[in-house]
């Protein structure tokens, strides 16, 4: 028997993360910075701080966009679903979560199909 899914990727990449050496060479453009321009240090160490968050959030989108979707699970097992049913003929309504189709089968009630009233993502 297979483990279950948990959503994850096998094989997913390593994110690149931004190291001791990068922060040292923020530095130094930082001291170079106030040198060059005779800014204050305050102003120069935000800018330094700026541009470290500035990376940090790059690399963070960067890595998002890099990750590959996660496989379907194997045939058979459930999946996350959201779809509202009605019945035409009681007004009963039924949400569905799990199912295992992404498309389903609707459920029956009063001995009929009841309607998709709407899918949620």
């Amino acid at each position: 028997m297979a483990p279950p899914y948990d959503g994850r990727v096998a094989d997913a990449r390593r994110r690149p993360r931004i190291t001791w050496p990068t922060v040292a060479t923020l530095a130094v453009a930082g001291v170079a910075a106030w040198l060059l321009t005779r800014a204050s240090p305050l102003a120069v160490a935000l800018a330094v701080v700026a541009g470290w968050v500035i990376l940090k959030l790059g690399f963070a989108v960067l890595g998002g966009l890099a990750t590959p979707p996660p496989e379907p699970p194997p045939p058979g097992e459930l999946r996350k679903v959201r779809l509202l049913y009605r019945c035409s003929l009681c007004g009963t309504e039924v949400r569905m979560t799990t199912a295992n189709a992404e498309d389903p089968e609707p459920p029956r009630h009063c001995m009929e199909d009841m309607d998709l009233v709407s899918v949620s993502d």
